[in-house]
């Protein structure tokens, strides 16, 4: 069983930078890559909104300068998918892809979430060429463009509200007769000119070219009829799913599984264990949101490993 001071579970802008950050104080972090090593940025084409590119960069790019910047100040990658763990003693006990066990002083998780798909067909093949799962990341490639928002919920209203500053039109897409949101972000939307409703439809297939999306091809839930909504893009907004299966009854989530986090710190439930990024950012979930969550990471976890050394230190003269 293989240990290490400080073990950093995901990529991502928040696992990349905090490894940046750990690396740099000499605390050879490992790095568990996750099951899509770069995060969410990979499966992006242009990112315009991170600092320091003008010209914007290329989601993959940006993460693997991002890897190539930890590697360089000591940080070690590794692939693998953290199945469990055991926070109940120290040294932390973490169990990748169900077979391999490491022991950690301190524990960084930046597992991020998954934004929940339709699972239709065509939709995974044009992510990232006319399918999203974030207006704020892609919605100023829309500009004079029509685009669908999927979803019923306040995250479908408010990316259809953002949407309407760049697209021409936007059709908000629901399977049901009424919307889960909340009164006033529906009244927001529907007050919106931009904005039009084609309810109590299934979606059933983006449709696409080859090399960009046409269309949505729903089905009517009332007659069984097959319509065809033309877009030049579509956004699915039925929410996100933090990835912390493999943590519940090991640390305090919330009800929809984000780890809870203390005050303006890093800080979970549990003494050396820290959080960053969208595990535990439920409201932003933005790239440079997430670089700076593992900044604070970190430098928690830095901080912790150097009460921990003085205690142990400490314990040792006077034993």
């Amino acid at each position: 069983m293989e240990h290490r001071r400080l073990i950093i579970l995901g990529t991502g802008p928040a696992g990349y930078t905090a490894a940046i950050y750990a690396a740099r104080a000499n605390l050879e972090p490992m790095v568990f890559e996750g099951d899509q090593a770069g995060g969410q940025l990979t499966m992006t084409t242009e990112v315009e909104n991170f600092p320091g590119f003008p010209d914007g960069v290329m989601g993959p790019e940006l993460m693997e300068a991002m890897k190539k910047q930890a590697e360089k100040f000591g940080a070690e990658f590794r692939p693998g998918v953290a199945t469990d763990v055991d926070l109940s003693q120290r040294p932390f006990k973490v169990v990748i892809d169900k077979e391999r066990e490491y022991t950690a002083d301190a524990l960084i998780v930046a597992t991020g979430a998954s934004a929940k798909l339709l699972g239709i067909e065509g939709e995974s093949e044009m992510i990232g060429r006319g399918v999203s799962t974030c207006a704020t990341c892609d919605g100023f490639f829309f500009r004079n463009k029509r685009v669908i928002v999927v979803g019923g919920g306040d995250s479908a209203m408010e990316e259809a509200t953002f949407l309407t500053k760049f697209a021409s039109e936007v059709t908000i897409v629901h399977r049901r007769e009424e919307f889960r949101a909340s009164k006033i972000m529906q009244e927001r939307a529907k007050s919106n000119p931009k904005i039009r409703f084609v309810m109590n439809v299934q979606s059933k297939r983006v449709l696409s070219d080859g090399n960009k999306v046409t269309g949505l091809e729903v089905v009517d839930n009332r007659t069984g009829e097959t319509k065809v909504l033309e877009a030049d893009g579509v956004f699915v907004a039925i929410g996100h799913k933090p990835n912390t299966d493999f943590l519940r009854g090991q640390l305090e989530l919330d009800d929809i599984g984000y780890i809870v986090t203390k005050g303006n710190t890093s800080e979970t439930s549990v003494e050396g264990v820290f959080a960053c990024g969208d595990v535990m950012d439920s409201r932003y979930r933005q790239a440079i949101t997430a670089a700076g969550s593992g900044c604070k990471a970190a430098m928690d976890a830095e901080k912790f490993l150097e009460g921990q050394a003085a205690h142990d230190w400490s314990v040792t003269l006077n034993a």
